[in-house]
């Protein structure tokens, strides 16, 4: 688990670095970051899984970078392992392709970078092994550098090329946007036995942050003590933020002049899904008996025995519908290729997730023609409160 002082893994760049085995991917990405981050040997697919390591690295910042098997692996692991190289394409806002430049370019190698293209990706070719070799073919139409992880050649041309990638990464916001200097917000933040014991959950750390960066104020309590709350401020508040499992009992308690939004509402809008969320939760009233929901988590974490994606919001959905509905359940990076068998999925809001992986899992699910929403949209839609959930995200104070 991450530290609360650390920059959590949706918001740093992700940088995944592939190639052929033996290309020298690991190689580049310790002299990338001046440590021995992957284990390095002249045998072929020393890499045999992708390797996730979060780090800070001038002048990059926060970034993820994802060491990969080669894609030429063989056999029937080998081809396992390639599966999940191309999974780590739909997660990576900066794909860098390792080339050994002491070898003839293969058709297969042109193959993947034409993949990478056609994920409208982010990418930079990287000749590696350049002191074995210096002359190259460069890749037309794309930044082309040479390197030598054995040298330190062209390391640092690397790095300020992916530096302006970082520049280039903006994040939709979380609440700032929302709020003028002094304005007061209340968040409702139940703490059961799901909460980690201790600590505010990731999304509550990161509206709190936003809230104090935009100079309004963070009033935090728990739904009992919301109307006390309420009564004890000079002021009305611009904003009610809720935990989706509270939906129901907040929007009860506060007058409906107030605007009220959820965690899991602000997560859509900061992942860039906040209109597809909206419309996929329309589904839960074509529900019939015998179809299948998917309920997918970003992360994976121990269920509790109150859990809301496996107990709660299938309880929630089946008292709304009155039909038998089939749930499925996936978490991390479970998330299924083909979600043809299902009539919707019910995603988390992705706090662990970044954008690009986010956009792809619903990207995914409309080429399909499956209905996608998460959490918040879905719990608000069953308690007849959507339309206020997404109107307090308009009209923005800034």
């Amino acid at each position: 688990m991450a530290s609360m002082n650390e920059t959590p893994s949706g918001e740093r760049l992700h940088i995944a670095f592939f190639g052929k085995r033996n290309a020298g991917k690991s190689s580049v990405i310790n002299a990338v970051t001046g440590q021995n981050v992957s284990i390095v040997s002249d045998i072929k697919g020393t890499t045999t899984d992708p390797v996730a390591k979060a780090m800070e690295i001038l002048p990059l910042g926060p970034v993820l970078l994802f060491d990969t098997p080669g894609f030429d692996d063989e056999g029937e692991l080998g081809e396992l392992r390639i599966k999940r190289t191309a999974q780590i394409l739909d997660k990576s806002d900066v794909a860098v392709f390792v080339i050994d430049s002491s070898a003839p370019v293969s058709k297969e190698e042109l193959d993947f970078i034409n993949s990478i293209r056609s994920r409208n990706l982010d990418y930079i070719i990287v000749w590696n092994k350049t002191d074995l070799n210096n002359k190259i073919s460069a890749i037309p139409n794309a930044p082309n550098i040479c390197v030598s992880a054995k040298t330190g050649c062209g390391i640092e041309e690397l790095k300020e090329t992916l530096k302006t990638f970082a520049k280039k990464k903006e994040s939709h916001p979380l609440v700032s946007d929302l709020l003028s200097q002094g304005d007061i917000v209340v968040l409702v933040t139940p703490i059961d036995a799901s909460a980690p014991k201790g600590r505010l959950i990731l999304p509550q750390q990161q509206v709190i942050r936003d809230i104090i960066d935009s100079g309004a104020m963070a009033y935090v309590c728990q739904p009992s003590t919301l109307l006390r709350t309420i009564q004890t401020l000079n002021e009305t508040p611009r904003l009610v933020i809720t935990d989706s499992q509270a939906f129901k009992e907040v929007e009860k308690t506060i007058p409906s002049s107030i605007p009220l939004t959820s965690f899991s509402i602000l997560m859509a809008r900061r992942k860039g899904a906040l209109n597809e969320s909206a419309q996929g939760s329309f589904k839960l009233d074509e529900l019939n008996d015998g179809d299948k929901v998917l309920i997918s988590e970003g992360c994976t974490h121990h269920r509790q025995c109150e859990d809301i994606g496996t107990v709660k919001l299938p309880r929630w959905i089946l008292e709304y519908t009155k039909k038998k509905i089939d749930f499925v359940f996936s978490s991390g990076n479970d998330f299924p290729e083909d979600l043809t068998p299902y009539k919707m999925v019910i995603h988390c809001g992705g706090c662990m997730l970044n954008e690009r992986e986010m956009k792809t899992r619903v990207t995914r699910a409309k080429s399909q023609g499956v209905a996608i929403t998460n959490y918040g949209m879905a719990i608000a839609y069953m308690n007849g409160i959507l339309k206020r959930s997404i109107e307090a995200l308009e009209g923005k104070r800034k």
